[in-house]
């Protein structure tokens, strides 16, 4: 395949292939033309002379709302523009990444000095130490099996170069996170008495109460479609699981037994995906529960996903109740977390377009 010298010029003398205020005008994450004009892009080409990953890569279809082009109709077209129409409206590159993980890294050595010159850390109740050792640490493995399994899988798989750029910081965010709290409980174990670092491994693997998150998150990284993955993740496991552990238990319970740093830890993974992984997957899948062609058949695709998925995600968050009664200074009753997690899926769910499953009326 030949490249255009305009392209070939950029790659190899560093220039841009387009003026900087003709991008500013189109705010996208790939900066060239023929992907902002919803075309194909000549380095998602095959060595067998196909334009872009294979579309069957996920049962969802995409033709846009553009009128048609010259290419060939239906639902399999590796030419249909209604994938290049989707973009990240975040406009995040890695640097942010690396910027967010130097922050907390700061916030954190802050924390620890401040307990230092007053010796919180040396008071810990042992109850308290032994809740995050087990927990906060447990949390660290959904981080690897989503960040490592599930969104670097799916960003392989998906189909342009906005929804890689997306999902791969998507991925990052997860790993990042996961490695905040390593750090995290490595700290603590330096400065808190009797305080188990390694005991994660033993909850993770053999506690029942997370036994449901295991299970799912494991499930999630095997599956293959990677439309379906990131829809799971994002949309059903984050709401009921992930803000339920992090915001309506972890967080509430920091606030009530004195614990600044993993609070500190914890609100940047929560805003990681509420800021901005959230944002980016209610924009992809709403231009598909609108597409103009396919949105019925999307739609009762995400249905089918819900109906799927919503009620082991649920089970694995009714799993997690035994750890409300952990803390020495327990946090707001269970069940009206869980109530606001159903309520912040369904929410979400509204926004795209789809009806709340039976499952969270119950």
């Amino acid at each position: 395949m030949s490249i255009p010298d305009h392209v070939a010029k950029a790659v190899f003398t560093g220039l841009e292939p387009r003026p900087a205020r003709a991008r500013a005008r189109e705010p996208q994450v790939s900066p060239y033309p023929d992907h902002a004009e919803g075309g194909p892009s000549w380095w998602n080409a095959s060595a067998e002379g196909g334009v872009g990953l294979p579309l069957d890569w996920t049962v969802l279809r995409a033709w846009g709302h553009a009128p048609p082009r010259a290419t060939t109709r239906g639902a399999g077209s590796r030419s249909a523009p209604g994938w290049q129409e989707f973009h990240d409206g975040n406009l995040a590159g890695e640097a942010i990444v690396h910027q967010d993980t130097a922050a907390v890294g700061a916030a954190v050595a802050r924390q620890v000095q401040v307990a230092r010159s007053t010796g919180d850390l040396g008071r810990w109740d042992p109850r308290w130490s032994r809740f995050v050792a087990n927990n906060v640490g447990a949390w660290m493995h959904v981080e690897r099996n989503l960040g490592r399994g599930l969104f670097a899988e799916a960003n392989r798989r998906s189909p342009t170069p906005a929804h890689r750029n997306a999902i791969a910081l998507n991925s990052m965010h997860r790993i990042r996170f996961g490695q905040n709290l390593a750090l995290l409980l490595h700290t603590l174990a330096e400065e808190v008495p009797h305080f188990e670092g390694g005991a994660h491994v033993r909850v993770w693997q053999h506690d029942p109460a997370w036994a449901g998150v295991r299970r799912v998150t494991e499930q999630l990284a095997a599956v293959t479609d990677w439309a379906e993955a990131v829809f799971v993740a994002n949309i059903v496991f984050e709401p009921l699981v992930g803000e339920l552990f992090r915001n309506h238990l972890v967080q509430q319970a920091c606030l009530r037994n004195g614990d600044n740093i993993t609070s500190t830890v914890l609100r940047t993974g929560q805003r990681c995906y509420a800021g901005r992984d959230l944002r980016y997957t209610t924009t992809m899948f709403g231009q598909l529960a609108a597409d103009r062609e396919f949105a019925m058949h999307n739609l009762a695709l995400m249905d089918l996903w819900l109906a799927v998925w919503v009620p082991p995600c649920l089970d694995a968050a009714r799993q997690l109740q035994t750890l409300w009664s952990q803390p020495p200074v327990a946090p707001p009753r269970f069940e009206d977390g869980l109530d606001r997690a159903r309520t912040r899926l369904a929410l979400v769910l509204t926004d795209l377009g789809l009806d709340r499953p039976e499952e969270l009326n119950r």
